[in-house]
């Protein structure tokens, strides 16, 4: 063969062996490349999972704290309640109490009123024969009687008085003080003995008056001055 000939197949098989190796580089090239695409595409699908996950992850945390927020709030809601009916009971309680401490006293008072009225009413049968006593002695120092009759007379007198103080019981026999409608009963007027005397002074006792405290059980009768 000539060396055109010879020169000729030297370009053609070079020119085919650099085909073949640029399509080798291509490929090895495309193939890379498809490596990476499909490295990056799985880091991507990776990283896209991960974050789905972290986004789910914050969803539930999110619903958590939500739901812990909601049950804390009722019971919250429930302890406000139950503090209120605590309140409420231990206000009902407390006027229970005070009303039973006023049934407590006002039953005491007209229990005390009650014996008071009772011891009253029976001190008061009494009163007249006191009365009478003092009555029997101041008669008795205008006539002649015996000393003996008379000590007797008024150890009873006495007696009277006794049981009568005893009781808290009060003789209103005073003379030359303002009339009180409190205590006296003015049977009638006189003119003043002097001019020292104002008006509506007590100037006599007609029949003697008795109280126990401030409770008048019997006015006096007296004569007053116009």
């Amino acid at each position: 063969m000539s060396w055109e000939s010879n020169f000729v197949i030297s370009v053609v098989y070079t020119s085919w062996w650099h085909a073949i190796c640029f399509n080798h580089i291509k490929i090895e090239k495309n193939t890379d490349q498809q490596e990476y695409m499909s490295k990056e595409k799985i880091q991507e699908d990776e990283t896209t999972q991960q974050e789905v996950e972290e986004t789910e992850k914050a969803a539930q945390e999110i619903e958590s704290e939500q739901e812990l927020e909601s049950e804390k709030d009722e019971k919250d809601i429930r302890i406000e309640e139950l503090e209120n009916e605590l309140a409420s009971t231990k206000d009902s309680l407390l006027r229970k109490a005070a009303e039973l401490d006023n049934v407590r006293k006002r039953v005491q008072r007209e229990r005390v009123q009650l014996f008071e009225e009772a011891k009253a009413g029976a001190l008061e049968d009494f009163m007249p024969i006191a009365d009478d006593l003092i009555r029997t002695l101041k008669a008795a120092e205008e006539s002649k009687i015996e000393n003996s009759f008379l000590e007797g007379v008024q150890l009873v007198a006495d007696k009277f008085k006794n049981v009568l103080e005893k009781h808290g019981v009060e003789r209103i026999d005073e003379t030359g003080v303002p009339f009180d409608v409190n205590l006296h009963d003015a049977m009638m007027k006189q003119a003043a003995p002097d001019e020292d005397t104002d008006s509506d002074v007590v100037l006599q006792i007609l029949e003697n008056g008795y109280k126990i405290g401030n409770r008048t059980i019997r006015h006096a009768k007296v004569i007053v001055s116009e």
